[in-house]
């Protein structure tokens, strides 16, 4: 079973002003009052007035978002910032390989990153989305890492994200529903 992820995270006030107005945000709701808005085609349409551009080939270091970050979507998210960081992050994993790259942007500019990585051989703290999250202000906790510490896990794919905030599902139900089955 695969993972995919293409979203923006940032404190979950913060994503609800900026995508109050707009009819293709969802919100999937995580832990430490964050927030992930699965990035989809329709949704950068509704913020840019353009088709989303997609990278030819394999992401890398060199192009780390298979998304390309357009100037007006890359000038949305610094502008988001001015209100408190905003990480767009995007991951592939599927039979034990794959790769992740994450960006931070914050008072209205690019702060961090991008960084990418397809070898993940690092410690977990220093894999591009666990800093990324680490410099939205996630703070460690009983889970293996930031990742999962926030709820990242819990979804498989931007569908999954979809439901997970249409169904207005909280990071901690997963949680609930496992301690529900252990108790019978």
């Amino acid at each position: 079973m695969g993972y995919q992820l293409s979203a923006v995270v940032a404190d979950v006030d913060l994503l609800r002003e900026q995508t109050a107005e707009l009819d293709h945000a969802v919100l999937g709701e995580l832990r430490q009052d964050f927030a992930l808005l699965p990035v989809t085609p329709q949704l950068v349409v509704e913020l840019t007035g353009s088709l989303p551009d997609f990278a030819a080939g394999d992401p890398s270091a060199k192009q780390p978002f298979g998304l390309v970050l357009s100037p007006p979507l890359a000038e949305l998210l610094a502008g988001w910032s001015r209100s408190g960081p905003v990480a767009y992050l995007e991951a592939e994993f599927g039979g034990g390989v794959g790769h992740q790259a994450a960006a931070v942007w914050l008072g209205g500019a690019l702060s961090w990153g991008p960084r990418f990585d397809d070898v993940l051989d690092a410690p977990r703290k220093k894999w591009p989305i666990n800093e990324a999250l680490l410099r939205l202000g996630v703070e460690r906790g009983s889970w293996i890492d930031p990742f999962a510490e926030v709820g990242l896990h819990l979804e498989r794919n931007t569908e999954g994200w979809l439901a997970h905030g249409r169904r207005r599902l909280s990071a901690d139900y997963w949680d609930e529903l496992v301690e529900q089955w252990e108790s019978q």
